[in-house]
């Protein structure tokens, strides 16, 4: 089968870890008789330096012509002072919004074989560890109303932001959510504040009448507090998780801290349909780029979230992440995962190298 892919390999490392992920895939087109066609375009940091945009015109008309998206990383402390406001973080919210990507899966795994490197005491993870977060991507507080005004002499300076959802919006993400429960353990974690917050008043019975429609499925509900708190005592009790935008930031954010390296999370944004944009959780890490010594891991199991959500192809994505697991079961480890043992045994690899290895496993 023929794929479109846009490419955009980003800013700092973003072009390294994104090399090694085509090499992965095209031996996955090789081994199962697929061809991905790629197309490469700018955004970011890169973007601003060639066109003076973030997010040209061109890269919005490739990405909504192509099946999928893949995206290395934006960003960095060069374009932080760009004159005309421009940074290199908002063409993701304008791919985002362009390309109505509304739910954000952000998967937290323990690898057994990295289970030392979690902060978490090993008994909590004893097992491995395998949530996703389903975070609401373009609603909620990060979209609403704001302002900025001149109050009365003792307030001072007032500031505002509105957090508004609509039934429609929390339908839409808890259906993936729910859809993606169905095809792991049956269960659903809605997180909110509805103590406190009219939102989350209607967000949490929302959830409850989609709920209806997959009796199969477990679900349960925890404010916002309780369920960071939760995260960190007893994360195993937790499969699916469905999130405001403004909660899922947060609670993401700490999951991918319990599996101990931030440089083997992949997450995908889904909009209506399979389109879908794929991308690490990590950043550009422009402090590194060039060097060879970024994990590109995270971009690696990212495609396979990618053949698996978007183009169907889950015999294909289990092959990638048994390779990644073959790769680490071998001992091999990147820098951000190799302790003291691991280097002296010579089995430090490369970011090039991680690509080869893994590449070769499928």
């Amino acid at each position: 089968m023929d794929f479109k892919i846009a490419v955009i390999p980003g800013d700092g490392i973003g072009p390294e870890i994104m090399t090694e992920t085509l090499k992965v895939l095209d031996k996955v087109g090789e081994k199962y008789g697929h061809n991905f066609n790629y197309t490469t375009v700018l955004a970011g940091g890169a973007a601003i330096d060639a066109t003076g945009a973030c997010l040209p015109q061109e890269t919005l008309d490739v990405c909504k012509a192509s099946d999928a998206v893949m995206l290395g990383a934006v960003g960095g402390p060069k374009w932080d002072n760009m004159p005309g406001g421009e940074r290199p973080e908002r063409a993701l919210l304008g791919l985002r919004k362009e390309l109505g990507l509304f739910a954000n899966l952000r998967p937290a795994m323990v690898f057994d074989q990295l289970a030392d490197a979690s902060p978490l005491k090993p008994e909590i993870i004893d097992g491995g560890l395998d949530i996703v977060i389903v975070r609401e991507l373009t609603g909620g507080i990060y979209f609403g109303e704001r302002g900025t005004e001149a109050g009365t002499p003792e307030e001072g300076t007032v500031a505002w932001d509105i957090e508004k959802y609509s039934e429609m919006e929390i339908k839409r993400i808890a259906k993936v959510a729910f859809d993606m429960a169905m095809k792991r353990g049956k269960k659903v974690t809605s997180v909110d504040k509805a103590n406190v917050l009219d939102s989350s008043r209607l967000w949490r019975k929302t959830v409850a009448e989609v709920a209806k429609d997959y009796p199969e499925v477990e679900l349960d509900n925890f404010y916002v507090d309780n369920a960071a708190m939760q995260l960190v005592r007893g994360p195993k009790q937790f499969d699916v998780i469905v999130t405001s935008n403004i909660f899922g930031d947060i609670l993401s954010d700490e999951a991918s801290q319990i599996t101990g390296s931030i440089g083997m999370l992949p997450s995908a944004s889904l909009g209506e349909g399979n389109f879908g944009m794929y991308e690490p959780v990590h950043g550009s890490a422009p402090d590194i780029a060039g060097q060879n010594i970024a994990n590109p891991i995270a971009t690696i199991l990212s495609a396979a979230m990618m053949l698996r959500y978007t183009l169907g192809l889950g015999k294909e994505a289990d092959a990638i992440e048994k390779a990644v697991s073959d790769f680490l079961d071998a001992g091999y480890r990147t820098p951000d995962i190799c302790g003291p043992a691991a280097r002296a045994a010579g089995q430090y690899k490369t970011t090039s190298e991680t690509g080869d290895l893994i590449a070769g496993l499928i």
